[in-house]
């Protein structure tokens, strides 16, 4: 039995993990669950799993859990130090890492660091310090695995028996292409995007996700961050990985090899699948979810991103090939304009060219240690703020 902890438990990928967790009781035990401020729905867990220790990052929202929580043996922590000591609990042998955003980062850490397992889909931790991560999951003998369904297609298509033993299959890789639904404004023009409200950019046309990555998804940032994460998770040169715009949602990615042959990994839209995939591996187990039928697909379609309408992609495709500090200042001026564009303070558009003036602004180093990177964080944030300020004080942004 595999003991789990579920960082991000009342997000969407919390749910779906503990819903997997649910059907299997037989082979999980939930030893420790952290959240942000949804202390509703966080009672609702606990009460259900009964976890050893459970932590919530709003330190306002714990008191209000020890009085629904009276009686029980769960631990009750709370704030940024509570979220990393439940990721470091002791029993734990495999952490989901669910946190949204750069607060992912250090739990995540912490959890290689103390020698867990970690079943990534906080893809801020590789996009901000990715060499980082990878160094010390090498060094601690840690197993990454991936959630986000592109990378766990890559990470199924990196491991079936297709070679002999000792080869490594890297060297046959020509490129993996990640495949992208295109997100709710797939065809809207420059022009259209003006006028976007938050409610339309909020309208994924196939994942239901939350807030935030959902914006990321309207503007293809998602698409430039999961390439940068691709990079660390698999060990590949920026130049071997790609993008595609496939709608339909049924291929989650590709790798050609060097032969040019291809192989995809295909399935229904359902994030319990990838989840299921991290939890049990290197098994698998039966799920009781639909199956792909081929026979119904009207069509399966693909074109090139639009990398000038959308221009967060390209600024993500150039900060994956500059590297150092680049990405953590790209992730957190990313975070702080579509919060400011979530509070209706900046219009759609707003969000790439604040962006883009905060990339400007920065003088990179090659951020080797995690203070260099969390430094750069916050040196993005606040300069972030600064423009957003005079934005909306101002005349529109250029």
């Amino acid at each position: 039995m595999k003991k789990i902890v579920v960082l991000g438990s009342t997000g969407s990928i919390g749910i779906n993990t503990l819903d997997i967790i649910r059907r299997f009781p037989e082979s999980f035990q939930v030893v420790g669950l952290a959240a942000g401020a949804n202390h509703l729905l966080f009672t609702k867990q606990i009460k259900e799993f009964r976890p050893r220790v459970a932590a919530i990052f709003d330190k306002k929202a714990v008191a209000i859990l020890a009085k629904k929580l009276k009686g029980l043996d769960t631990e009750l922590l709370s704030g940024a130090d509570g979220v990393i000591d439940v990721a470091r609990h002791a029993d734990a042998d495999l952490v989901v890492s669910a946190i949204v955003g750069a607060a992912g980062l250090l739990p995540t850490l912490s959890a290689i660091l103390t020698n867990k397992t970690v079943a990534l889909a906080n893809k801020e931790t590789m996009v901000m310090a990715g060499e980082i991560v990878q160094r010390e999951a090498k060094a601690h003998k840690v197993d990454i695995l991936p959630i986000d369904s592109e990378h766990a297609a890559i990470h199924q298509l990196l491991h079936t028996p297709l070679h002999p033993p000792g080869r490594k299959q890297r060297e046959d890789v020509k490129k993996i292409i990640l495949t992208a639904s295109g997100g709710p404004l797939l065809r809207y023009t420059s022009r259209m995007q003006k006028s976007v409200t938050c409610e339309e950019a909020l309208a994924h046309p196939t994942w239901k996700m939350g807030p935030k990555i959902s914006i990321d998804s309207a503007t293809l940032i998602n698409k430039g961050f999961e390439m940068i994460e691709a990079r660390w998770l698999f060990d590949l040169p920026p130049e071997k990985i790609d993008v595609v715009i496939h709608p339909q949602s049924i291929i989650h990615s590709l790798i050609e090899f060097t032969d040019r042959s291809m192989i995809a990994q295909m399935g229904l839209p359902d994030m319990r699948i990838p989840i299921a995939y991290a939890l049990f591996y290197p098994d698998r187990k039966p799920l009781p979810f639909k199956s792909l039928d081929l026979t119904k697909l009207a069509k399966l379609t693909f074109e090139p991103p639009d990398k000038k309408g959308f221009p967060l992609l390209q600024m993500a495709v150039d900060v994956l090939a500059a590297g150092g500090t680049l990405p953590a200042v790209l992730n957190a001026a990313n975070e702080e304009a579509v919060g400011a564009f979530l509070q209706k303070k900046i219009q759609f558009p707003d969000i790439h060219k604040i962006v883009r003036k905060v990339l400007d602004a920065h003088l990179p180093i090659a951020a080797k240690k995690i203070e260099e990177v969390l430094m750069a964080d916050r040196w993005a944030r606040w300069e972030t703020g600064k423009i957003i300020v005079r934005a909306t004080h101002a005349s529109p942004l250029h």
